[in-house]
């Protein structure tokens, strides 16, 4: 009894209680990406582990063994600076069909890449990061997006740990590769694009011609320029196209009863719904009131996120939206920035600076939301089994809400012709007890998994500091080229040996024609 004592103390202390040193390296300076990985980090905390975290978003009353090295002030945050009214201008290219559409989604990154840049310039200089670099550490948790600035630094400083990327949403165009995860174009839409799994011929054209495109742009104008200015500093530098492949685990912000179904590999796991927190807030006492006073019709969410400034939007797309909204029997929140601080009620309709959207979204009033997209607002919504009417308006917005589209819990409006008529049809559409029941139900089949999102994270990050680069988690496709993945070599040898066989054939049956006409001649003289 006292061997299987020991033996059990032993696999809890093994398994559970032995702490890690967890490097978190974060570089964007978007909120909503650190509202992800913000709850992971901190559980993390909680169970022991011995965090050092870099970001632009210090956590508010961490742990004691939660340390943090602060960006902000290297470069601008990303919060409610995003200007409706600059695609009133529209790229003359996005009038040109497919054309218009490639370029534009190629162009909206020209903005990542010089923020990348900019930062990465100065976290090379950057002394509490750059002493942070010198400890110990047993794994690295690191974003990826637009940049592998952090690789180069990880391998700078010769620090060997096994890397876990954590995703703010789905794959990003270079991502999947990095693991040997399959990315085929012909099924699975760019991050960027506005379609679903089920893509029409000319579909799949933009999606391949997308995806090659956006892979080569960002390894010329993103990792290329990172590591000439790394090396600048520190030296010789690996290629960060290979060092990218030096990843053991990644966690995707993605759920495929929301964000469709996709080749999933043992180190790519999605953990869709990790920000969510069951704890309910009580909700600001002005807003609690509009809600209790509204009638058993309900009330209608409206928000456009952290990044997009919805006080810019131009008067007459304002006015769209009010005359819609103003005809329903259901009350309205709106997020809107320019209001007072206990909100602007006109109407049926209630202006707030500031709103709890997941508290909201769960209460039972809400009936519906209007979004513009946001990963991070339509996985709340989903959560909460609300359904959506999604106007996308940059990044991957439009590919979330073809998603919610093919899902059938949301309607996409296309931003640039919304018209009053065509908001109120979709107003009505939603808020139908036809689409609210599929809703519910595609909400709890979202819900009912072997474990939280969150616990998912915490065990497979726990994994790899257990077991380091022991574990093999990837596909040893991501060693292999092109032509090789894509069996171009295997595809000319059988083209070869075919169109040689056919050769071979007709001029054996020709040979035995003209020997056979030979014979006849001869006969015949």
């Amino acid at each position: 009894m006292s061997r299987l004592t020991c033996y059990f103390i032993f696999v809890i202390h093994f398994y559970n209680v032995n702490t890690a040193n967890i490097l978190g390296l974060f570089s964007h300076t978007g909120k909503s990406h650190h509202m992800v990985f913000e709850p992971l980090l901190l559980k993390l905390a909680e169970r022991g582990h011995n965090l050092t975290v870099a970001s632009f978003f210090p956590a508010i009353n961490p742990p004691p063994n939660y340390h943090e090295i602060n960006f902000q002030g290297l470069y601008e945050l990303r919060l409610e600076s995003f200007d409706l009214s600059a695609l009133e201008n529209s790229n003359i290219f996005k009038k040109i069909p497919r054309l218009g559409s490639i370029t534009s989604q190629v162009l909206q990154f020209r903005s990542f890449a010089s923020a990348s840049m900019s930062i990465c310039e100065k976290l090379t200089h950057f002394t509490p990061l750059l002493e942070a670099l010198k400890g110990d550490y047993d794994v690295v948790l690191l974003e990826n997006f637009t940049s592998d600035c952090m690789l180069g630094l990880l391998y700078a400083y010769g620090i060997s740990a096994p890397i876990v990327y954590v995703l703010s949403g789905t794959p990003m165009p270079w991502t999947s590769e990095r693991i040997g995860a399959d990315d085929n174009p012909s099924y699975v839409p760019l991050i960027t694009a506005p379609f679903s799994s089920q893509m029409t011929l000319m579909d799949r054209l933009e999606n391949t011609l997308l995806n090659f495109i956006l892979k080569e742009w960002y390894y010329y104008e993103i990792q290329t320029k990172e590591k000439y200015i790394l090396e600048k500093k520190f030296g010789k530098i690996q290629d960060l196209r290979e060092l990218g492949k030096n990843i053991s685990l990644m966690l995707t912000n993605s759920y495929h009863t929301l964000n469709g179904v996709k080749p999933l590999l043992p180190g790519m796991v999605e953990v869709g719904g990790l920000h969510l927190s069951s704890k309910r807030e009580p909700l600001p006492p002005f807003i609690e009131k509009f809600l209790n006073d509204s009638s058993d019709d309900g009330v209608i969410l409206f928000s456009f996120g952290s990044h997009i400034k919805t006080k810019s939007l131009p008067k007459y797309k304002e006015q769209i939206f009010v005359n819609a909204l103003s005809k329903l029997k259901q009350r309205v929140i709106w997020k809107y920035e320019d209001s007072d601080e206990e909100g602007s009620l006109a109407g049926n309709i209630l202006r707030v600076k500031w709103l709890p959207q997941y508290d909201l979204l769960r209460h039972e009033k809400i009936i519906a939301f209007i979004s513009h997209g946001g990963l991070l607002g339509m996985t709340e919504a989903m959560a909460a089994g609300k359904p959506m009417i999604i106007i996308p308006i940059f990044g991957d917005q439009p590919s979330n809400a073809a998603a919610a589209a093919e899902a059938g819990v949301g309607i996409v409006l296309s931003y640039e012709d919304l018209n009053e008529d065509i908001l109120s049809n979709a107003l009505q559409t939603v808020i139908s007890d036809t689409m609210r029941k599929h809703t519910s139900l595609v909400s709890k089949i979202w819900a009912d998994r072997d474990v939280s999102p969150l616990d998912k994270a915490v065990f497979w990050t726990e994994h790899v500091i257990r077991w380091g680069k022991s574990t093999h988690l990837h596909s040893t496709a991501r060693n292999l080229t092109f032509y090789q993945l894509s069996l171009l070599d295997v595809a000319a040898i059988i083209i070869f040996t075919m169109t040689s066989l056919i050769i071979a054939t007709i001029y054996l049956i020709y040979k035995i024609i003209h020997i056979f006409k030979k014979d006849t001649k001869e006969k015949l003289l």
